[in-house]
């Protein structure tokens, strides 16, 4: 598989990245299961093989239960680690069935970062991740407890670097203006559907637009040498035989798509994913299917080269009519 080179860092990445937002299970406290080990260690092994060595955590996928099932592969195979990057995400605190008063809430104070790190560094069986991304935007951030943890990671060698995910540019440049590291990514929700971003550079100046405004967030992270990485990137599988009742646009991009896929002889989600890499951005697309069937057919895409032409007959399609 094709490689990038993420901005201001020396990972050499896969142009694919494999999430762990399902991997392990019921978001409760289930124990893991034999049904599940087996389940995780043939989609890692799988995308490993088709050239991903990329690897998306989050401290609350699944209640911590997708850092457990990665850390027993690495603890089974250590050889496993020194083929894989990781990158975790921290800062979300779910609600608690046992203080049911308490809310959902984002926390970026120092104390839950610090201990929630730790806690998945322990269930990963390693001493280190190669990025560490904030999570969710915290209205309540203090950037100076922030800026204090990533020195205290990046000085023990426990982080490598760092970033963001959900962020826009303004909370970009607060958090840059107090840490020392550089912010490499910026993960992101973007797909045909969800193409906001890209959107929000062709409706400039154009009032009246029905489409949410993303502040030039893609135009910041490219100028910021930030790397985009895309969550969701084929809609959830929205792209693929969608329901009769779905929106005309979402029928439309899933026709233009299935075109494209018989055109090229691949798969509809070779084409949904191509889409994405075709953008000069050098966008990462993170595969989150549970299906390695599916995640090989999501892997051909790495082989697709669109047009232009056939990049712009997508993106019209999702918006339900032609760029202005």
């Amino acid at each position: 598989m094709q490689t990038y080179r993420i901005p201001q860092t020396d990972l050499e990445v896969s142009r694919l990245a494999y999430g762990t937002w399902h991997l392990g299970g019921s978001w409760d406290d289930a124990p893991l299961n034999d049904n599940l080990r087996e389940r995780a260690a043939r989609l890692i092994y799988t995308a490993v093989e088709q050239g991903i060595n990329f690897i998306d955590l989050a401290d609350i996928y699944t209640r911590g239960k997708s850092d457990a099932l990665i850390g027993e592969l690495i603890a089974r195979d250590p050889a496993l680690r020194r083929r894989v990057i990781l990158q975790q995400k921290i800062g979300i605190r779910l609600t608690d069935p046992s203080q049911p008063d308490l809310p959902g809430r984002y926390d970026f104070s120092y104390e839950h970062l610090n201990a929630t790190f730790h806690e998945s560094l322990k269930r990963l069986n390693t001493d280190h991740v190669e990025l560490l991304l904030l999570h969710r935007p915290d209205p309540l951030i203090e950037p100076e407890e922030v800026a204090r943890l990533f020195d205290a990671l990046h000085a023990a060698g426990k982080v490598r670097y760092f970033g963001v995910s959900n962020h826009s540019p303004m909370q970009i440049a607060l958090l840059k203006k107090y840490v020392r590291q550089p912010l490499v990514v910026n993960q992101l929700e973007l797909n045909l559907l969800h193409h906001y971003m890209i959107n929000d550079g062709v409706v400039v100046n154009i009032p009246n637009q029905p489409y949410a405004h993303s502040e030039g967030l893609l135009d910041y992270c490219r100028l910021h040498d930030i790397m985009i990485q895309a969550w969701s990137p084929v809609a959830g599988g929205r792209l693929f035989n969608p329901p009769h009742d779905a929106p005309e646009t979402v029928k439309a991009a899933s026709a233009a798509v299935a075109r494209l896929a018989a055109q090229h002889q691949t798969s509809q989600e070779a084409i949904a994913l191509a889409w994405l890499l075709r953008h000069p951005a050098k966008i990462q697309p993170i595969l989150g299917t549970l299906n390695a069937e599916r995640l090989i057919l999501s892997c051909q895409a790495d082989t697709v080269t669109l047009s232009r032409e056939e990049w712009y007959h997508l993106f019209s399609a999702a918006r339900g009519w032609n760029v202005p």
